[in-house]
């Protein structure tokens, strides 16, 4: 055979004759009767394979760059002119010893005008440069400072060149950075009283501790130099305010005067006039108006206002016209929640249950009617903690906790012992019951007429003393050295709880007295946490009947943002916004020194549903923060007071089940879930604790910062427990497993879940072993002796609805803690 590459001949080459059929296929056929046509290149599915020409981006990429050019010169006319809007500064003092005024003083000086010293707004014109500034000097107060900062287009810190920034100006800037920035600008005060060769270096100082915070502002204005003074005068008119998306969404509003009328037949309600230029987004009279600390109102009507500037020029003479009016038709409702009417239910026949508890509810009411006619003296006996006195515990109330299943739970462990006011120690009660509206619900104590009659002297004697002391100061709390020691060992109980649930999560003991197939009723047993279904609908609470959900709230959300406002009163425009039906108190929390804003609200935005927030623990505070524990949500321009829950921040569950975390732990994030009016993200999230005025002498701490992360009411959050056991023998894949039950028919009731281990052994029980709580287990391989045999459950968990709005000064810094209560549960 001659040298050369080998192949074989064409001839061998197999050559199929190709499909040629003169009708369509069968298959062909059905589609054309079904109806469905072939995809085209035409089709928005391959949209994105059609051909892109040069000059079709480059008319795309014009088209943009005009759009932004468009934006820039819209934002710009609002604020050209002496007589447009003037751009909002807000002066905030970060150490104790500098003072705002001073620094809006420098100001007037630099282009000799004179500074009246008003503690509110003040506005300066600046001719040359042809603008107005509005200047905003703030006091020391943490609320003041953030609600100026909501509307503030700039904001200047005034740093002293003697004492550095203190605890209050460095949470003051952390808050401010959570809530969002506007453009800064940097004061020092008392720099001439520091030796001219330290000057370089305290600006130096300041340089850097600003850079830090907030990279790229680096220059540091001096309070009374001229030259500064001109030149901050100068940055502030030429430079364009940074946009804050979540707030200019919204049409928002410095008030500039705030009067009230009251209405004919109500006095304590009437309408609320506030005057302002309005910002942002339009002005529309259909929409609902948010006023800090009160709530949402109606728009009544929107009025121009002439402007001091305009009097001026054309005398008196302008005289007020309607601006805007809301629509009947088309004005938001005050409906915040669903009306539930319980004929909808699918229950038409109450079971045997709820007429065991109708017949216990009319037996106990029927007993407290004769108890209160043969003795009105007699009491219920409560559950307090030890040392607290009669006049205390009047104002504890009994409330069924029916979330956490301790109704089952005492009645599993039989009666529980009535205490009187010597209580023993461990024993807890649930101060989240508290409720300084109503008084404890009387009961039959049985327990005699002269012990009665002793309580009722008792609570005589106290009342008289209270009447005596009726100029103490409300707010005034005695504190005793026995009650210091309980909250201290409450606190302490607190921090060993989160350190045990970080190295020990969710792992509970099996009671002996209780059957565990008792106790654990609610829960359930999942194959696999992440794709095991969970139907999100399945016993759910009652407070679930008075919320909104969206049906599709993507597509909800980009439809309210493509429609934003196109009509109303146009920003700029001073206008005088009539609210209707206010309360008095409202006029009345109006103080000229303090910033009063008003925001308008979204479609949708008044109405209650499930929130959630994503949240990241803040590195200043390292007090345990437990899941339900009393918090004052800042979301956006509303501020809450709410218990929220905790879940962990997972993606990727097709059953959209989430693990309950009991602690917000320090490292990573959480989501918290609370009941809260809807709002559309993005939106700066901020958790703090309860209680105190956030000034200077008392601020609550920060907890938390975060954004809005959904509204998804079928987000489940599953609260896990773990019951462990131990091996008692061991014979290859078989083991005897100990401690986990007491009785085999909890062995037989637990059977069908799944064990695990903690070395990553999985087995399932079975059978029962003896009578205490012995059994037979089979595993996927070889079991330690040194190993922990797990069996995970799994409970919904919900919030409660107890969302109020925050009130500044109203209620107490609110301690409490569950302890006792999830034993019980657990």
């Amino acid at each position: 055979m001659a040298d050369g590459n080998f192949h074989h001949r064409s001839t061998l080459k197999q050559q199929n004759k190709p499909f040629k059929s003169k009708h369509s296929s069968k298959g062909a056929l059905k589609k054309l009767q079904k109806g469905k046509v072939d995809l085209v290149a035409s089709s928005v599915k391959n949209k994105h394979n059609l051909v892109s020409h040069k000059a079709d981006r480059r008319n795309a990429a014009k088209l943009v760059q005009q759009k932004k050019r468009d934006e820039i010169v819209a934002s710009n006319r609002l604020f050209q002119g002496v007589n447009a809007a003037p751009k909002i500064v807000a002066v905030v003092p970060l150490c104790p010893d500098v003072d705002a005024g001073e620094v809006i003083r420098s100001l007037f000086a630099s282009v000799e005008q004179q500074y009246s010293g008003e503690k509110g707004p003040v506005t300066l014109v600046l001719e040359r440069f042809k603008q107005r500034l509005q200047l905003i000097p703030l006091e020391r107060h943490l609320l003041d400072i953030l609600d100026a900062l909501k509307v503030a287009d700039f904001v200047i810190f005034v740093m002293s060149a003697e004492i550095e920034v203190d605890a209050f100006g460095k949470l003051c800037l952390s808050a401010i950075m959570a809530q969002g920035m506007p453009s800064v600008l940097s004061f020092v005060q008392h720099l001439e009283k520091v030796p001219a060769k330290l000057q370089p270096g305290i600006r130096k100082s300041l340089t850097l501790f600003i850079e830090d915070r907030f990279p790229g502002e680096q220059k540091i204005y001096s309070v009374g130099n001229a030259t500064d003074s001109i030149n901050s005068l100068r940055y502030l008119t030429a430079q364009r305010p940074k946009p804050v998306i979540w707030r200019d969404r919204h049409a928002y509003m410095l008030g500039e005067k705030v009067e009230f009328e009251g209405n004919a037949m109500d006095e304590e309600k009437g309408t609320l006039k506030v005057t302002g230029y309005v910002r942002g987004n339009y002005l529309n009279a259909n929409r609902l108006v948010h006023l800090q600390g009160h709530g949402d109102f109606q728009i009544k009507m929107v009025v121009s206002c002439p402007t001091g500037q305009n009097k001026k020029d054309m005398g008196m003479a302008l005289d007020e016209q309607v601006l805007h009016v809301p629509d009947p038709e088309k004005q938001e409702s005050l409906i915040a929640e669903n009306d539930p009417d319980p004929m909808e239910g699918e229950q038409t026949w109450p079971t045997e249950e709820e007429l065991k508890e109708a017949d216990d509810r009319v037996r106990r009411l029927g007993a407290s009617t004769a108890g209160s006619t043969t003795s009105k003296s007699s009491k219920k006996k409560k559950l307090v903690p030890k040392g607290t006195s009669a006049y205390q515990a009047a104002w504890i109330i009994d409330d069924e906790d029916d979330e956490d299943g301790s109704d089952d739970a005492a009645s599993a462990n039989g009666d529980v012992e009535m205490m009187d006011h010597d209580t023993p120690e461990g024993e807890h009660v649930d101060w989240n019951q508290m409720n300084l509206g109503h008084g404890s619900g009387s009961g039959n104590t049985g327990n005699g007429k002269a012990e009665s009659e002793e309580d009722e002297e008792e609570y005589e004697e106290l009342k008289e003393e209270d009447e005596k002391d009726g100029e103490k100061d409300e707010f005034d709390v005695e504190y005793d050295e026995e009650n210091e020691d309980r909250v201290y060992q409450e606190y302490l109980a607190k921090q060993k709880q989160e350190r045990e649930d970080l190295e020990f999560p969710d792992e509970v003991d099996t009671p002996r007295d209780v059957a565990a197939s008792v106790r654990f009723q609610r829960y359930r047993g999942l194959k696999s946490f992440r794709t095991s279904p969970w139907d999100p609908y399945e016993n759910l609470p009652v407070d679930y009947s008075r919320i909104f959900q969206f049906q599709n709230f993507k597509r909800t959300k980009r439809k309210v943002m493509d429609g934003l406002e196109e009509e109303g009163v146009i920003p700029g425009t001073y206008v005088t916004v009539h609210i209707q039906d206010v309360p008095r108190e409202a006029f009345a929390s109006y103080n000229p020194s303090r910033p009063y804003i008003l925001f308008t609200l979204l479609p949708h935005e008044h109405k209650f549903s499930i929130l959630n927030f994503v949240v990241k623990r803040t590195e200043e505070y390292d007090a345990p923060v437990k899941s339900k524990d009393p918090v004052t949500l800042h979301c956006g321009f509303r501020r809450y007071n709410v218990r929220p829950l905790f879940s962990q921040h997972s993606q990727g569950a097709t059953n959209n089940v989430h693990k309950f975390e009991r602690f917000l732990q320090p490292k990573g994030t959480a989501v918290a879930t609370v009941y809260a009016p809807i709002q559309f993200g993005p939106a700066p999230v901020m958790l703090w604790g309860v209680g105190g005025e956030f000034g200077v002498d008392f601020c609550p701490p920060l907890i938390a910062t975060g954004s809005i992360l959904d509204l998804d009411p079928t987000r489940i959050l599953a609260k896990r427990i773990i019951l462990t056991g131990h091996p008692f023998k061991v014979h290859k894949r078989g083991a005897v497993i100990r401690f986990m039950f007491f009785n085999p028919d909890d062995i037989d009731y637990f059977r069908p879940i799944q064990l695990h281990t903690k070395y990553g052994r999985t087995g399932h029980i079975r059978e029962s072993l003896g009578t205490h709580g012995y059994m037979k287990c089979l595993f996927d391989g070889q079991l330690k002796g040194q190993d922990t045999v797990c069996m995970s459950l799994y409970k919904r968990v919900f919030p409660k609805w107890d969302t109020e709005v925050f009130r500044e000064g109203v209620g107490e810094l609110a301690y409490h803690d569950n302890e006792e209560e999830d034993k019980m549960v657990e």
